[in-house]
């Protein structure tokens, strides 16, 4: 008897210490989400404020996705990684997604910068937030009006129906620069 209230209590002791457990890793889910969402709608406004063009082009697109990057290149080599979020428009569903880049070539230095991308069809979107996206080689692509009339004036675009624009701690970029960037979803907050 003494044995099964021993086993009884134990068991219950472990069952709580799981849920403790769980109820931590939640709260650290709820946490990054809050700041991820956080640093998309900061970076928006300040895309708003560089470019005021931009905001009527985001909010009648299929959706956005933004991201906040951070490399590092030391000598020959260089990776930096990001987090972000990825908005449907139409359905308001979240993605939050991670990158990671790899750099080759000479240079020095740490560069924070952040990326909006902004969708024109549902199409676009689903095929980043689904099969997530690679940049090859390097891309860079200069801000352009292309066939969108003065709504996408800042941004560049990327891909068939893709348009990105990137921030800098000095504002818009006026080159668009990607090497070897690789975006997908974070299992971890979804």
């Amino acid at each position: 008897m003494r044995s099964t209230r021993k086993a009884s209590l134990t068991a219950f002791a472990l069952v709580c210490a799981f849920a403790v457990a769980a109820h931590a890793d939640d709260d650290k889910k709820v946490k990054e989400q809050k700041e991820v969402r956080k640093m998309a709608q900061d970076t928006l406004q300040r895309l708003y404020k560089a470019d005021p063009k931009a905001k009527p082009a985001v909010e009648k697109a299929a959706g956005y996705a933004v991201f906040s990057n951070m490399g590092v290149k030391i000598l020959l080599a260089g990776s930096g990684k990001g987090q972000g979020i990825a908005v449907d428009n139409k359905s308001k569903n979240e993605t939050f997604m991670k990158m990671v880049e790899l750099q080759a070539g000479l240079g020095m230095g740490v560069k924070k910068f952040r990326v909006i991308f902004v969708f024109d069809n549902q199409k676009a979107l689903n095929s980043f937030v689904n099969s997530g996206w690679e940049f090859g080689g390097q891309t860079t692509a200069a801000a352009k009006t292309g066939d969108k009339g003065g709504s996408m004036s800042g941004a560049a675009s990327v891909s068939d129906g893709v348009w990105m624009y990137q921030l800098t701690d000095k504002g818009l970029a006026a080159e668009i620069t990607a090497k070897s960037t690789k975006y997908y979803k974070d299992d971890d907050l979804n």
